[in-house]
């Protein structure tokens, strides 16, 4: 590692998460579950997109809306150069990414859970 791991505080999960909600309903992807951690972020979004493509995009405007805020050095490497993705392919997976992602990642920190019955 060359730098310390970017750690994300209560402010700026704040930040990330509402990013997360704005660039998904400007993108018409439906945002299911959003869990924003100090380390990492868990979401489960439904878009004809790739979810690398998601990734990218969300990491991206997630970083531009950090920098905007002035909390950070604008050069700081916040993210993984990748990151996880799956495709969830039925009803019962995308309930128990949801249940995993909102109530079993320890103490909630950022989260964000659709009222929508889309599961």
């Amino acid at each position: 590692m060359k730098e310390r791991p970017y750690e994300l505080d209560p402010a700026r999960r704040a930040i990330v998460l509402e990013t997360i909600r704005r660039v998904c309903s400007h993108r018409g992807w439906t945002l299911l579950a959003a869990h924003v951690r100090s380390n990492h972020v868990h979401l489960v979004v439904v878009a004809e997109d790739n979810p690398e493509k998601i990734l990218n995009k969300l990491k991206a405007y997630a970083s531009r809306a950090l920098n905007q805020s002035g909390l950070d050095n604008a050069v700081k490497n916040r993210w993984a150069r990748h990151g996880s993705t799956r495709y969830l392919w039925n009803p019962d997976h995308v309930g128990a990414a949801i249940q995993y992602i909102v109530r079993e990642q320890g103490e909630p920190m950022g989260v964000w859970e659709t009222q929508d019955v889309l599961r």
